[in-house]
């Protein structure tokens, strides 16, 4: 995998990087749905993601010693190929680092690591619709639009 920007690292999220993970999820939620989440309550959720990796895993790039981008993983099992879906989630990297290879370098980290295993069968992940940058960068490395539509009932 090549970048743009060669001191780019990747490495699994750890708890002393929960604070500017919630910023960054603060920041996805404003940019892309114009939402304000409840500070008390995403960190809650993260703090009890990070703690639990049957709920999720973090990954966070790192630039200069300094976290840039982060991506959640989740896990959805198939039936149909008796193999766990990698779901990419609370995708981010801060506006200044764009375009600079730090997303990819997560991408690949984490592909590298579901490929790894037998029981993986792929990635996925969510895009607004009309994000243009975000799934363009998605097809330059490698993904397709899926032919499903996402529906949802939600509350709270």
């Amino acid at each position: 995998m090549q970048s743009n920007t060669p001191d780019i690292s990747v490495r699994e999220a750890k708890e002393p990087d929960l604070e500017v993970m919630i910023e960054f999820n603060r920041a996805i939620a404003a940019e892309t749905e114009g939402k304000t989440l409840d500070t008390a309550t995403v960190s809650e959720g993260m703090r009890l993601g990070l703690a639990d990796p049957g709920k999720c895993r973090y990954f966070v790039a790192e630039v200069g010693g300094r976290v840039v981008g982060q991506t959640m993983v989740t896990l959805e099992w198939s039936d149909w190929r008796c193999a766990w879906f990698w779901w990419l989630q609370s995708v981010y990297v801060q506006p200044e680092h764009r375009g600079r290879g730090v997303f990819a370098a997560l991408y690949h980290h984490i592909l590298d690591a579901c490929r790894a295993r037998p029981d993986t069968c792929g990635l996925r992940l969510y895009v607004e619709r009309n994000n243009r940058r975000a799934i363009d960068a998605y097809l330059r490395l490698g993904m397709h639009s899926a032919e499903y539509e996402m529906m949802e009932y939600t509350w709270g």
